[in-house]
């Protein structure tokens, strides 16, 4: 979708801006366990809720690229999804490249910013494959449950394209970061099985909250831009 002109939107560009600015920061973010307090007990985690750092940032990918889907249709939106993975690629790249450049005596201590940007091997290959499998399973189960369901039910098509897609990244990325990359590779430690179902449940409980959360910001973009759509389209014919 584009103006009258047929330059991209303001809206078009905000999302696609927000999505990979999101998965930016995810994969930056991705190799810092969180752990939070909870006043209860939960089965497998109990009361601490572990998840990896990126579980917020990736979440918000999700939200701008349903809104995508549904404004500009499956065919763009798989676009958008596939060249933000390649993309990924440049920002590993130029963060690898800086840790391996010389450092300046008055440079912050360049094993501390390794330490901080420079995600390993295990976790770049989870992120990475989860991300490829998740966006495109979200992306095509949105538009399979729109075909069926019409314009109708965007809260149901939001709520499960982005739950199962979730559930698919977070076994992936978690399995793969954790488990069997460090196994096959020799890098970093293999969690315990107990660890892993932790880190797993604990990130997909927040995923799914965003997801149940974020679906009135969903509706509240989806007709902003479209009202607004409408009325430049009015306004161009009058």
């Amino acid at each position: 979708m584009t103006d009258r002109h047929g330059a991209p939107t303001v809206a078009q560009v905000t999302l696609i801006g927000l999505f990979v600015a999101s998965l930016v920061t995810a994969q930056l973010t991705a190799s810092k366990v969180l752990a939070f307090d909870l006043p209860f007990a939960l089965p497998v985690t109990g009361a601490e809720l572990v998840l990896p750092g990126a579980a917020l940032a990736y979440a918000l990918t999700f939200l701008a690229s349903d809104c995508y889907t549904e404004l500009y249709g499956k065919r763009a939106a798989q676009i958008v999804v596939n060249v933000a993975f390649v993309l990924n690629f440049v920002v590993l790249a130029l963060v690898w490249s800086t840790i391996a450049a010389p450092a300046a005596e008055a440079s912050v201590d360049p094993e501390a910013f390794a330490t901080a940007l420079g995600a390993s091997t295990n976790v770049v290959l989870g992120s990475l494959l989860a991300y490829l499998i998740s966006q495109n399973w979200d992306v095509w189960l949105f538009h399979r449950i729109r075909d069926r369901t019409g314009s109708d039910y965007l809260w149901l098509r939001n709520v499960v394209s982005t739950g199962t897609s979730q559930a698919i990244d977070t076994v992936i990325f978690v399995s793969i970061a954790f488990a069997i990359a460090p196994a096959l590779l020799g890098v970093g430690v293999v969690l315990p099985l107990e660890a892993i179902l932790a880190l797993i449940v604990g990130q997909y409980l927040l995923k799914l909250a965003i997801a149940v959360l974020d679906t009135p910001v969903v509706y509240a973009v989806v007709t902003l831009v479209r009202s607004r759509t409408d009325a430049e389209g009015r306004a161009a014919t009058a």
